[in-house]
């Protein structure tokens, strides 16, 4: 089974590195991917507090809803940013920050 995206999907726009690396890939979050996973952070620890109120629970509830949601806005942070570093979202600031790389 071919699990490399490239094979069925060919980038739109330049591609500043085809295979970036874990430290790349966090290195160039943008100001609205921080503000993505903060955003989704808040939401999830603000439901997982109304879920807990209820059974009582709210504290753990809101603990495990950050956790989830931390976790869940770093992997859509992470998703965007890789794409924009392989080409497969728009990535102008990108390929003028590493334009002497290449």
């Amino acid at each position: 089974m071919n699990t490399d995206i490239t094979a069925s999907t060919k980038p739109e726009y330049p591609v500043v590195d085809r295979n970036p690396a874990f430290t790349k890939v966090v290195g160039n979050f943008s100001a609205l991917d921080y503000m993505r996973l903060s955003t989704i952070s808040a939401i999830s620890v603000t439901v997982g507090y109304l879920s807990g109120i209820k059974p009582g629970i709210r504290g753990p509830s809101m603990v495990t809803g950050g956790l989830i949601g931390v976790m869940g806005g770093f992997m859509y942070a992470y998703q965007n940013s890789a794409g924009r570093l392989m080409g497969f979202f728009p990535n102008e600031a990108e390929v003028a920050r590493y334009k002497y790389k290449l």
